[in-house]
């Protein structure tokens, strides 16, 4: 089963720190990355992956959906922001979704409505371990990710239904 990735996309730049620096030189910039991050990441796990920005800094052409390198990329409409957009394609997309947001608030309207949360620090560590699998070799000297080890955490318990699927879900990534 293929889950439609939809990604806060303000909000994962800025929690970036590779992304974030690249955003405070050109906005531009930090938006191209990301796409180009994910358009590697798609190649490697085949999942429909939908980017969302706000509209006040897009650029004038981008008023329409579009797709670049097979990643769909929405810019918000005036009046509305991109939390509004994802929380509607959550809800309609229900339980095929997974959300990518640091957002309390959409990640609770996610949840609400059926669909998967990540957070945007946890989905970048995935993007990143993919990109520097296809061989762009991101720099990671300040990567402070995840790290193998054997050391056991303590008695297993089960998790809630809805942990579960969560997890499944994020396993997928």
């Amino acid at each position: 089963m293929s889950i439609h990735i939809i990604i806060d996309g303000y909000n994962l730049i800025r929690q970036s720190k590779r992304l974030s620096i690249l955003d405070l030189q050109d906005i531009q910039l930090g938006r191209d990355t990301l796409v180009d991050m994910l358009a590697v990441y798609k190649k490697v796990k085949s999942h429909r992956i939908t980017v969302v920005f706000d509209g006040t800094t897009a650029p004038l052409f981008s008023q329409q959906p579009n797709r670049h390198k097979g990643i769909s990329i929405i810019f918000s409409h005036e009046g509305e922001s991109a939390d509004t957009v994802i929380k509607k394609m959550a809800r309609k997309e229900r339980q095929g979704a997974l959300v990518v947001s640091s957002d309390q608030d959409i990640v609770q309207s996610a949840t609400a409505s059926g669909a998967a949360t990540v957070s945007a620090n946890d989905f970048e560590i995935k993007l990143t371990m993919s990109v520097d699998m296809e061989g762009l070799h991101i720099d990671r000297d300040d990567y402070d990710g995840w790290q193998p080890t054997t050391k056991k955490k303590g008695p297993s318990r089960r998790m809630s239904k809805r942990k579960r699927k969560n997890s499944a879900k994020i396993r997928k990534l």
